[in-house]
């Protein structure tokens, strides 16, 4: 079970019980979202995708309305299978989703 640093004040909203969920799987050391910026776009349910794999796991991008706020994971696991957890511990997997 990994563990979740929250080191900003401020969130999206719904991303933090997410990123729970996926700390609590065996496989995932680290979880911490990091900076929070906005964007033109404007979807309007949170969506979580990988983007870039880093040295110790990979970089993950929430996005929800027009904002949008990096997430790092620290894993040995490989790409197919963080995008496995991810859709696993989405909080709102009932529901069918556009886009992410």
């Amino acid at each position: 079970m990994g563990r979740l640093v929250q080191n900003h004040s401020t969130h999206i909203e719904g991303l933090i019980k997410w990123l729970k969920n996926i700390a609590a799987t065996d496989e995932v050391k680290t979880v911490t979202p990091a900076s929070l910026s906005k964007t033109n776009g404007r979807g309007e349910n949170l969506c979580l995708k990988v983007t870039v794999k880093t040295n110790e796991g990979y970089k993950l991008l929430a996005r929800k309305g027009r904002l949008v706020q990096e997430v790092f994971i620290v894993t040995n696991l490989g790409e197919s299978e963080v995008i496995e957890i991810i859709k696993k511990a989405n909080p709102k997997s009932y529901r069918k989703k556009k886009g992410c």
